[in-house]
């Protein structure tokens, strides 16, 4: 019985934060193929790890530190694989919503392929920045110290800031 009530709320608490699960792999994989499978990884890897799950963190909290680890060893294990499919522009748009404008699409297709761009860390960190997290949930996800996560963000806002700017020259 106590199984069954595990995999109840398990399956709730994923029902619940699975925006989290779909923003990461996203975020780290571009083919459609690649993000099923990182999605499936991260579910199995949630809930191999539920037993051990401390409650002094929030769902949320647990989840993105999980799924952030699952999604950086799944990227550098693709990226050791050679590309056989490469995102292009119209792949991208597709997945932004059709009722923004143009000019907003154009922003967020440069925003997203300059994330893509960075490393693992800094993808985590402005992933959760842009989550609006603050920097103390940032560290608490990550492991890495507030004061780290300050001098991170915002030395990726300059490269992002910087890489705008070239593009709108």
């Amino acid at each position: 019985m106590e199984q069954n009530s595990n995999t109840g709320l398990f399956l709730s608490i994923v029902e619940k934060n699975k925006g989290i699960i779909y923003k990461i792999a996203n975020t780290y994989c571009k083919a459609p193929e690649e993000r099923k499978d990182l999605v499936q990884e991260i579910i199995l890897q949630l809930w191999k790890s539920f037993h051990q799950y401390n409650d002094v963190y929030k769902y949320s909290t647990w989840i993105y530190r999980i799924a952030l680890n699952v999604a950086i060893s799944f990227y550098r294990k693709e990226k050791r694989k050679p590309s056989i499919v490469s995102a292009d522009s119209a792949s991208i748009l597709n997945i932004i919503s059709t009722g923004e404008n143009n000019f907003l699409k154009e922003e967020t297709f440069f925003l997203q392929r300059f994330i893509s761009e960075l490393k693992e860390l800094d993808k985590a960190l402005i992933l959760l920045f842009l989550e609006e997290k603050n920097y103390k949930e940032i560290s608490e996800i990550l492991g890495v110290s507030e004061t780290n996560v300050s001098t991170k963000v915002n030395r990726i806002k300059k490269i992002l800031k910087q890489k705008f700017s070239q593009v709108t020259m």
